[in-house]
């Protein structure tokens, strides 16, 4: 196979069926923003260390910027479009707004998808939640508030 080659993809996004040709060596990330138009993904650092492309794949968070969309090929994603609606948020994304747990908001599509994944993993404590989110950051400083939202959701 070339390196410019493509090859055919299969993805169940946020419930919806997708079937789409996209070169080998593009990224989970890319192809959620740039091909299919859900820019509630965030490139960050486009190195996996800031989470702000954080999605699930089958329930588990996972950095898309780092996850070739092939490698993915027939497996259930989730991203922020498919968390709530406007008129039907979430309870994660409720308790982020009631604790400010956001300040610019680049981060949080991002801080959501993987704190619903830490809820999945039932945290202990706050220092679990610390923890658990220690893969994304909030340059705005608000990860105090996002722990607070989390822990509120998880009954702690």
């Amino acid at each position: 196979m070339s390196p410019g080659s493509s090859i055919s993809v299969s993805l169940k996004i946020n419930g919806r069926d997708h079937e789409f040709s996209a070169p080998a060596c593009d990224t989970l990330l890319d192809v959620l923003r740039d091909k299919l138009g859900m820019t509630g993904t965030k490139k960050g650092c486009d190195m996996g260390a800031c989470g702000a492309c954080t999605v699930l794949a089958d329930g588990r968070r996972i950095k898309s910027c780092l996850a070739l969309a092939a490698s993915y090929d027939g497996r259930s994603i989730t991203t922020i479009e498919g968390i709530g609606t406007l008129n039907n948020l979430h309870p994660l994304q409720a308790a982020f707004i009631r604790h400010d747990a956001l300040q610019c908001g680049y981060c949080t599509p991002g801080q959501i998808l993987s704190g619903l994944a830490l809820l999945d993993e039932k945290p202990a404590d706050l220092e679990a939640i610390r923890e658990g989110m220690s893969g994304n950051l909030c340059r705005c400083g608000a990860h105090p508030n996002i722990v607070a939202a989390i822990a509120e959701v998880a009954g702690l």
